[in-house]
């Protein structure tokens, strides 16, 4: 017996708004809404795939009414990969992102963001 890793929920006050944002970021789609949720994906899972293969993970945004009030414990890593780091932080920042800093120094060849809301 396993389990497989299928999505990864986000708490959020827009999910509408995160999940276009983050849409845009991977190249995902939205693939399920309901009322305070938005779930988006590069693929549709279903019952089927999931059970017989490790598939690429979800996002789930969920509604909820209480702030972010400290540092996240769990945080995407993501890559350009057409495009030079430098230009995929613009990019990234006209979407709405904003650079953060979390003491990782000015002498890192990455860059630190973080989503609309925060994350």
């Amino acid at each position: 017996m396993t389990s497989r890793f299928t999505e990864l929920a986000v708490d959020c006050h827009d999910p509408e708004r995160l999940a276009a944002f983050w849409c845009e970021v991977l190249d995902f789609k939205v693939i399920d809404r309901s009322e305070g949720k938005v779930e988006i994906g590069s693929w549709v899972p279903t019952v089927e795939d999931v059970r017989a293969r490790q598939m690429p993970a979800t996002l789930l945004f969920i509604q909820v009414p209480e702030g972010k009030t400290v540092k996240n414990r769990l945080h995407l890593d993501v890559s350009p990969i057409d495009a030079s780091t430098e230009n995929e932080v613009t990019r990234l920042l006209g979407l709405g992102a904003t650079k953060t800093d979390v003491g990782q120094g000015s002498d890192r060849n990455w860059v630190v963001m973080a989503d609309p809301e925060g994350n």
